[in-house]
């Protein structure tokens, strides 16, 4: 798919997005469980945006960019991090981290139609076919649970999964169709990191300002850290240099990685239910992502 020549370097980078971003969200579920969701992202990208802080300081290498270059790094920031990521959190309050993860590894197939749409990805058979099994898949799920659907709990969680997989996407297809090279990478993850921290603790106080911060436990606040240093500075940081690298939508299939991470770390860890229509219809949207995907072709 990219090149018969191994890039270790690459190879580190799509590794630790799989296994990272597959273990958050069981750290999203379990910091969920005692704070409120807009904090758990606010705490997060704050903890973030101070690491990259201190690191951009002591390389002296903090500095201010183009207006033009931070309005890009704020919309970045609005659709992956504050839409995607944070949406993606408030939703694990409603619905397990396993259906959470398999409904985000529909973005590449989001990603397909999207950059077919805007001219960067031309249709292909195979890719409807993929499109469609993974529409199969979503509704081999609620095959037999629509009156889940009927606990507005659950519907909210479902929805609100919807525009977290849709800001990803975008950002995704934006990242490739308007490629700029950047000398420092973490510089830019800070200004993202920064921003979307006052936006969402700005969220947080709009939608949970009465907590009781004496409610919140010990291994919620440690699981947000843990977000805040992998899943967001190391974790975001291999994204954006597995992107620079391959296609939007080579990236996106890593997602399928993060899925059956997630699914089983769900049921190890949080005893959360793996039935078989589930893994029936991970296996679909598995199947139609790689079918999209999959090419002989070499990409030098």
């Amino acid at each position: 798919m990219i090149s018969t020549k191994l890039d270790v370097k690459l190879a580190f980078a799509m590794l630790g997005v799989a296994v990272i971003w597959g273990t958050t969200y069981l750290g999203i579920r379990i910091a969920v469980h005692s704070i409120p969701p807009w904090f758990v992202t606010a705490i997060r990208q704050s903890a973030a945006s101070i690491i990259l802080l201190v690191y951009l300081l002591q390389r002296k290498e903090l500095a201010w960019i183009s207006w033009a270059h931070a309005r890009r790094q704020m919309l970045l920031s609005i659709l992956m991090i504050v839409v995607a990521n944070g949406f993606t959190t408030v939703a694990e309050k409603n619905i397990s981290s396993g259906l959470a993860s398999l409904l985000n590894s529909l973005s590449p197939l989001f990603v397909f139609v999207g950059s077919v749409m805007v001219g960067i990805q031309k249709p292909s058979a195979k890719g409807i076919a993929g499109v469609i099994l993974g529409l199969l898949g979503i509704a081999f799920i609620f095959r037999d649970g629509l009156k889940d659907l009927l606990d507005p709990d659950y519907r909210q969680g479902i929805m609100i999964m919807g525009f977290a997989v849709t800001g990803w996407s975008i950002g995704t297809i934006y990242i490739k169709k308007h490629t700029h090279k950047t000398p420092n990478i973490f510089l830019d993850l800070f200004y993202q990191f920064a921003f979307s921290a006052l936006v969402q603790l700005l969220l947080a106080f709009v939608f949970s300002g009465d907590t009781d911060f004496r409610t919140w436990e010990i291994q919620g606040l440690a699981a947000v850290l843990y977000l805040g240093v992998f899943g967001s500075v190391i974790g975001f940081f291999c994204y954006h240099y597995v992107l620079k690298r391959v296609t939007a939508i080579q990236a996106s299939i890593l997602s399928y990685f993060n899925t059956i991470i997630a699914i089983f770390l769900g049921w190890l860890i949080l005893n959360e239910e793996i039935t078989i229509d589930l893994l029936f219809a991970t296996a679909l949207i598995i199947t139609g992502v790689f079918i999209t995907n999959y090419t002989r072709r070499e990409n030098n």
